[in-house]
């Protein structure tokens, strides 16, 4: 009996550790569930956080004295806005929509000079055409302009030449978001290389284009240009 004691008390305090481990298993997979949940919840705070937002539309367009208008009581805040934005309230008109001018383009190349001339471009300068360069040789073209009235978003160009009718080169990229201000920007484009051969020289013709990323055209250039041969 006592044999039978014994092994009654033995299998009571098995099963009592059975419990017990059955027990901690379960808290310790409740607070797992519970840790899955938390990061779950600060996932979706984190997108909201990242303005992640489906369907979300922007609202529209304010013009940029409406939004200096909405600080009138606090002038430190109103300079800084004005700052900020390179404008003053008597360069604001109401005018919603953004007004990109275009001032001169110019060529940097180690060729030459830096020539710039000032846009728009008369037909009948320098023979119709823009600048001469050599065979094989690398340029840049250099443009100013101002922003006036609200800010331009995602502001790009492209720029397509010919020889004769035959289109021979084609090459687009960003300039970027600007704001207002009176003082002119300057943006230089990428780098590109004028082509070699007999076959290469002679005028080509181009034509630069520039659109925000409302597809708005601010303006479009056509010009010519000469590619010579290289002095041996």
């Amino acid at each position: 009996m006592e044999n039978g004691g014994r092994m009654e008390a033995g299998s009571s305090s098995v099963s009592s550790l059975d419990d017990q481990k059955e027990g901690e298993e379960s808290i310790i997979t409740q607070k797992k569930r519970e840790k899955v949940s938390d990061e779950i919840l600060e996932d979706e705070d984190d997108d909201e956080d990242d303005g992640v937002v489906v369907g979300f539309v922007p609202g529209p367009l304010v013009p940029l004295k409406e939004q200096l208008d909405k600080d009138m009581d606090d002038e430190s805040l109103r300079r800084w806005k004005e700052k900020l934005l390179g404008c003053v309230e008597g360069d604001l008109n109401g005018q919603m929509e953004p007004e990109v001018k275009f001032h001169s383009i110019g060529i940097i190349s180690q060729e030459c000079e830096e020539i710039n001339t000032s846009l728009p471009i008369n037909a009948n300068q320098s023979g119709g055409v823009l600048f001469s360069l050599k065979e094989g040789s690398k340029y840049r073209l250099k443009l100013t302009f101002t922003v006036q009235h609200n800010i331009v978003s995602g502001l790009i160009y492209s720029n397509i030449v010919w020889k004769g009718s035959l289109q021979v080169d084609q090459s687009n990229g960003m300039l970027g978001t600007y704001a207002p201000q009176q003082e002119p920007y300057t943006h230089i484009l990428d780098e590109e290389t004028t082509p070699s051969g007999k076959l290469a020289r002679g005028i080509y013709s181009a034509k630069l284009k520039f659109e925000d990323d409302d597809k708005k055209c601010h303006f479009d250039l056509n010009y010519t240009f000469e590619i010579k041969k290289r002095s041996s």
